[in-house]
């Protein structure tokens, strides 16, 4: 049995070790430092964005020991993820492993590298939640999944990876998005901000310009379309999308884009950066008819 925790504390050291070159000290605000993680080998930096304080004098300490300057490329804060660029080349690029491979009680590590050198704490997947389950909507954006691990998360950890034990990414820490503890971005939001940012500096939301609340549709409706609840409108915006798009109030919202639309984050899950400038169909129950008007999707200031 000793043997076997000994060669077990030796495999999680060494997996420590190897993550542990993709992990970064973040120098941009006045406190203790926080943690990125290499996105790419010509250093591209992914961070936790309530960690980023400044736009200029940024500071990245690498794994060797060095430390190098960083301009920021763009920041999301409703997915609390900032993209910086390092001045640095040839950097270790981690693996990354997607959510439908996590599952809920595997040993995790958090990594971090507020210091000089890597940081660990231990601990186990508590939630991964997702398809239809309570799900974290932070400003108009989305995470999905949930991922919360049940660890310590020490000073400076944001912008961290959790790491799995076979020494993959599973996504970014923050304790900026939670007052319940810290929870994890996963890789396929990590990827889409980062792209985003890349792109156009900041992640693009779509508008709409209304409010809504759910509402029950009518049996027969309910039978047609198969869903039982839509969005009926409580307001248009003056000059807005929707307005321009000839929404009125009292309409119920039931498909976006060919999607349906249940709950109201079933639309802000549509009304994506894709979508901004797009013209999209879509239908609404008005006086107890089925109408489908063309909407061109703004986007959000």
């Amino acid at each position: 049995m000793a043997e076997y925790w000994a060669d077990l504390s030796t495999a999680l050291a060494d997996l420590v070790e190897l993550a542990g070159q993709s992990v970064v000290r973040v120098e941009a605000r006045r406190r203790i430092p926080a943690s990125g993680i290499v996105w790419s080998a010509d250093g591209l930096i992914v961070t936790a964005h309530h960690v980023v304080h400044w736009d200029e004098d940024i500071r990245i300490g690498l794994p060797g020991g060095e430390s190098t300057s960083a301009e920021i490329v763009g920041r999301d804060p409703s997915t609390d993820l900032a993209l910086l660029k390092a001045d640095a080349a040839g950097l270790a690029v981690p693996s990354w492993v997607g959510p439908d491979e996590l599952r809920v009680g595997q040993l995790v590590l958090a990594l971090g590298r507020p210091g000089r050198s890597v940081q660990a704490s231990l601990g186990v997947l508590s939630a991964v939640l997702g398809g239809g389950e309570p799900r974290r909507r932070a400003l108009a954006g989305r995470i999905e999944p949930i991922i919360r691990p049940d660890l310590v998360m020490y000073p400076g950890f944001s912008g961290g990876p959790l790491v799995t034990a076979d020494g993959r990414l599973v996504g970014l820490n923050t304790s900026g998005l939670s007052r319940g503890g810290p929870l994890t971005v996963p890789l396929p939001t990590v990827r889409a901000v980062v792209e985003a940012l890349g792109e156009h500096g900041r992640v693009r939301h779509g508008y709409l310009g209304i409010s809504s609340q759910v509402v029950r549709l009518p049996g027969g409706i309910e039978q047609e379309l198969g869903q039982q609840t839509g969005l009926m409108v409580v307001q248009v915006q003056p000059e807005s999308p929707a307005e321009r798009g000839g929404i009125l109030l009292g309409d119920v919202l039931v498909t976006f884009d060919g999607t349906p639309t249940e709950t109201l984050d079933d639309l802000l899950a549509l009304l994506s950066g894709s979508r901004v400038g797009r013209e999209v169909e879509v239908r609404v129950l008005r006086g107890g008819e089925l109408r489908t008007l063309t909407v061109t999707v703004g986007e959000r200031e």
